[in-house]
């Protein structure tokens, strides 16, 4: 597949620009501001599994959890081609358009049951441009968003040195975290670490219409082990639909 050339990587810059004009970072619905999160009852997670060694053919996946419980209410899976090459900071124009067809057939089938919150596997504004694929998702879906990363991206001065691995160690117990800042000082995440028994942090940022410490508390509420309940559940279902329908494929 071709790189994209430079008219449409401006193309797009001129779109994450614009949508980033309707991005809201602070909380919007009244149970992000309860400590308990009452009023919460439905949370989405979305994920792309690919077929082994292909980077094209991908299962999109849904899945709305009841919060607290976690247990699965409803799930969606569709096959999709990517036309869209992957270019770092611009995952959002390869993978939003499937995930947003799940979510508005969800809208237009069973709207009693679309999530109040969704999780993204991915970034949000912790971004080149500070507007990853939790904050596209979630302007273009209007939900509120959350995104978290299992790997750190190194981008505006954030990197994996030793003092970052230094904090990385003192992070001791489920819920404690420190701040992704910015050279310019601008807070874009937290590290977290998200259970007792996970050695490696996930990073977790502002997708849409959520504060940054909401969306922290939210995440360390979702999880069971290292990964929000949501994100593992999407990722866990996209990939045994693979198998069932790629069953001689090595599908991961």
């Amino acid at each position: 597949m071709l790189a994209p050339d430079e008219d449409l990587v401006k193309q797009w810059e001129r779109e994450q620009a614009r949508l980033k004009g309707r991005l809201l970072e602070e909380d919007t619905e009244a149970w992000q501001k309860s400590a308990s999160f009452s009023g919460l009852d439905r949370l989405g997670g979305v994920d792309l599994s690919f077929i082994k060694g292909d980077d094209l053919n991908a299962c999109a996946q849904l899945v709305v959890l009841s919060y607290p419980n976690m247990k699965l209410l409803y799930e969606d899976s569709e096959m999709v081609t990517l036309t869209v090459p992957y270019l770092p900071g611009f995952l959002a124009f390869r993978e939003c358009p499937p995930l947003l067809r799940v979510l508005k057939r969800l809208e237009r089938e069973q709207p009693s049951l679309m999530p109040q919150v969704l999780f993204v596997d991915g970034n949000g504004l912790f971004h080149y441009r500070e507007f990853g694929l939790a904050c596209h998702l979630g302007v273009l879906s209007d939900l509120p968003c959350v995104g978290v990363a299992k790997n750190l991206l190194q981008v505006h001065g954030v990197m994996k040195s030793e003092d970052h691995l230094s904090q990385i160690s003192a992070l001791k117990k489920a819920g404690d975290s420190f701040p992704l800042a910015a050279a310019s000082g601008r807070i874009l995440g937290q590290a977290l670490k998200s259970s007792d028994c996970s050695t490696k942090p996930v990073y977790v940022s502002v997708g849409h219409r959520i504060s940054l410490d909401t969306a922290v508390r939210l995440t360390h509420s979702c999880c069971r082990y290292r990964v929000p309940e949501p994100i593992r559940q999407a990722d866990i279902r996209s990939r045994e639909y693979l198998r069932r329908q790629f069953p001689s494929s090595g599908s991961p």
